[in-house]
């Protein structure tokens, strides 16, 4: 069974790049450009895991849209990976505060996003948390 996946990206160049990097593993790949339109896909589609922008138009950021997520009993087992260019000490440490599963730098290799989507199942929580003090 292929791992369903949302990829939520206001940019389209980087949505085709995460998509054709991952369309070689075995996933079913959707795609939003917003946090309204990731909302409606989310609850069509109930993904296994988000990969998740935190800058995007609109009323709702990354870490909104993560918050919304793991607060809700329906959606909390989703996963989700920030994969974002907030790269400081505080902007990482908000993304776990949101529940972020992993949080992944821009730029990052094909290799990188593939071994944290790889590795996200029982001990996801073990991944990519780097020690934020």
């Amino acid at each position: 069974m292929k791992k369903r996946i949302l990829l939520i990206e206001d940019q389209a160049e980087i949505r085709k790049l995460i998509r054709m990097t991952l369309e070689f593993e075995y996933y079913e790949i959707h795609e939003a450009a917003n946090a309204t339109e990731a909302l409606a896909a989310i609850e069509r589609l109930r993904p296994e895991l988000v990969l998740l922008d935190i800058m995007m138009p609109g009323g709702m950021n990354g870490l909104d849209l993560c918050r919304l997520i793991k607060s809700d009993p329906a959606l909390q087992a989703i996963q989700v990976v920030m994969l974002t260019a907030r790269g400081q000490s505080q902007d990482i440490e908000a993304g776990f505060k949101a529940g972020a599963n992993a949080y992944l730098v821009k730029p990052f290799s094909a290799r990188e996003l593939i071994v944290s989507v790889d590795s996200m199942g029982a001990h996801c929580s073990e991944i990519a948390q780097p020690d934020v003090e």
